[in-house]
């Protein structure tokens, strides 16, 4: 297992961290456990877990875990956890305002079984919230001893950078990470946020690695998807999202040399797809998020696997989303670029 900072802290995780947000929900808590269980076994230390997954059911069953084993398991856990989704229904039961994180944070400590987390993420930008608020919470947090380092996870670019801004300038504790989605099939997030969390030193937590499962092979152009997929146990918003991403031919390249490479290399389909991201830019580490143990260790095998750079260059120059000519295209690199030279 490769070990990297936590964006530029100081606190060394793995490069793979184990999502939980099937905990509860489509993984029982003995499956879960197991999972648990193996990661760690691995050499994997960032567990990442949510105040809304199956409703704080995920942060309970990490919760019972951590008390069922021994301090030398638990010391090598990095907690990650976030708040910001609705946990009830009254007005103030959602958002980053210092009400709602307060709250939100004492039930996560406490589902979790825990004094203090290592990082706390806003889960969302909140348009209604003033973000000095949301951040000054953090930083109280952080003085408080309540939580380690602030966290950022799904916001833009732009509100990446005033994030940091504003911490800086106010001298708040400023975050150290952002959890985006990126893949193989969504890399857009390369125009903008990366760029951002780069210069910022915010290393990147990324989820949704296998593109919503498309990346594990599962998914075939005369195969839709049934039951025993997340698309297939939607039939209506799950169909919606099979045909929209199988509509791309992009989709379907991505996959093809994918497999490609899995053949070549004798590597599973979600081995080349994680290979290829945890190599990439800004990653500190790509968050897995499996069903079962046996995908769990499956996904973990990739440690074992480099790709060689033909594969990578195959990989980039298919999985390429492209980019309009301006801002981010020839015309608007052209406008931006500048010589030392004179006229």
């Amino acid at each position: 297992m490769e070990y990297r900072t936590l964006g530029r802290s100081g606190c060394s995780v793995s490069a793979l961290t184990l999502g939980t947000m099937t905990f509860g929900a489509e993984t029982d808590e003995a499956g879960a456990h197991e999972q648990l269980d193996t990661f760690v076994e691995a050499g994997g230390t960032l567990v990442d877990t949510a105040d809304v997954y199956s409703a704080g059911a995920a942060e309970e069953i990490v919760g019972r875990w951590l008390a069922s084993r021994p301090a030398d398991v638990r010391d090598r856990v990095v907690l990650a956890t976030k708040g910001r989704f609705p946990m009830g229904e009254e007005p103030n039961a959602l958002g980053n305002s210092r009400r709602h994180l307060r709250r939100a944070l004492d039930d996560s400590l406490r589902r979790l079984g825990v004094d203090h987390v290592d990082l706390y993420q806003l889960h969302a930008w909140d348009p209604i919230t003033p973000l000095e608020e949301s951040l000054r919470f953090l930083d109280d947090a952080v003085s408080a001893g309540k939580i380690g380092y602030p966290g950022l996870s799904n916001f833009t670019g732009w509100q990446v950078q005033k994030a940091v801004d504003l911490a800086e300038h106010e001298h708040l504790a400023v975050p150290v990470t952002l959890q985006p989605s990126y893949s193989l099939l969504v890399r857009d997030v390369e125009f903008e946020i990366v760029p951002a969390c780069r210069h910022n030193g915010l290393g990147l937590l990324t989820w949704g690695p296998l593109g919503g499962g498309w990346l594990s092979g599962k998914y075939t152009r005369d195969q839709r998807p049934e039951g025993s997929t997340r698309l297939g146990e939607d039939p209506g918003r799950g169909m919606e999202a099979y045909d929209r991403v199988s509509s791309r031919q992009r989709t379907w390249d991505v996959l093809e040399a994918v497999q490609d490479v899995a053949e070549a290399r004798g590597a599973s389909m979600p081995q080349v797809a994680l290979a290829w991201l945890v190599a990439r830019p800004a990653v500190t580490s790509v968050i897995l998020g499996a069903r079962t143990t046996e995908q769990l260790r499956d996904n973990l095998g990739v440690v074992d696997l480099t790709l060689d750079p033909e594969d990578v260059a195959r990989l980039d120059a298919v999985s390429d989303p492209g980019a309009s000519d301006y801002p981010y295209g020839e015309v608007g690199i052209e406008a931006r670029s500048r010589e030392p030279s004179g006229p």
